[in-house]
């Protein structure tokens, strides 16, 4: 049995167990929508134009943010892998930060930008920022030691060192570090859209909510699985597949 056909027959008695349980509970459709009713409202989202164009407006703000976070953490990372001064300030105060949900920086992003995508953008460049610079700093601090002398012994200084030693080396590490920063930044999307409003995803789980419609909550949920599961498989998986040949890890 290949692998897709048992998460395809595992998603499938999921899908069995919630229906049944859905008609047996006795729960008002509104509390415990089945799954027909559910997916009714995902097609009739999906065709409407309602769900694509929050969609568009989630994936526009986290590639965004998330791009912000990566070019902001590698720096950071190699400024603290680098000079013992700065890992010694900087790098304990990002140990800090990176304890700090990233939520809990909304109030002060409304403060400063107001109640718009600018504050959710921050709160999104947030979320993966600490994570990236923790990882980017591991990954520079874990270079074998024999490629930093050889590389040296054969004259490479400088940028050169840099690009062409410290980070095809560090690279896996980074990928992980990629990973997991994907993960936080997309929880502090949703956390910002559900507060913040101004479209999206987490504003569509926020009127479900309010209007007491279930379905598309649950809708939404499915979207937002959907593209994390695509996104770690296509983008992080191939990645991190063909840093894996190259290194020959893995054939």
């Amino acid at each position: 049995m290949t692998t897709a056909l048992r998460r395809v027959i595992f998603i499938a008695m999921i899908a069995a167990i919630w229906e049944v349980t859905s008609k047996l509970s006795g729960l008002p459709s509104f509390m415990f929508p089945s799954l027909a009713q559910v997916f009714e409202t995902l097609v009739n989202g999906l065709i409407s134009g309602q769900i694509t164009a929050a969609i568009g407006k989630s994936m526009g703000r986290i590639l965004l943010g998330f791009l912000i976070a990566i070019i902001i953490g590698l720096i950071l990372g190699y400024f603290i892998w680098r000079y013992k001064l700065v890992e010694d300030t900087l790098g304990f105060v990002v140990t800090g930060l990176q304890s700090i949900p990233s939520i809990v920086w909304f109030p002060l992003a409304i403060i400063w930008f107001g109640l718009n995508d600018f504050s959710i953008l921050f709160i999104v460049t947030i979320g993966a920022t600490w994570t990236m610079t923790v990882n980017a700093t591991s990954g520079f601090k874990n270079v074998p030691p024999l490629y930093q002398r050889v590389a040296k012994t054969y004259g490479s200084t400088g940028f050169h060192f840099v690009r062409t030693v410290i980070l095809p080396a560090s690279v896996p590490q980074i990928i992980s570090g990629l990973r997991i920063a994907w993960a936080f930044s997309w929880r502090a999307l949703m956390a910002g859209e559900l507060l913040g409003g101004g479209g999206g995803l987490g504003q569509l789980l926020e009127m479900g909510r309010s209007l007491g419609q279930m379905d598309l909550v649950i809708s939404v949920m499915i979207i937002i699985a959907i593209i994390g599961t695509i996104v770690d498989n296509v983008v992080f998986s191939r990645i991190e597949r063909n840093v894996q040949m190259k290194w020959g890890v893995h054939s």
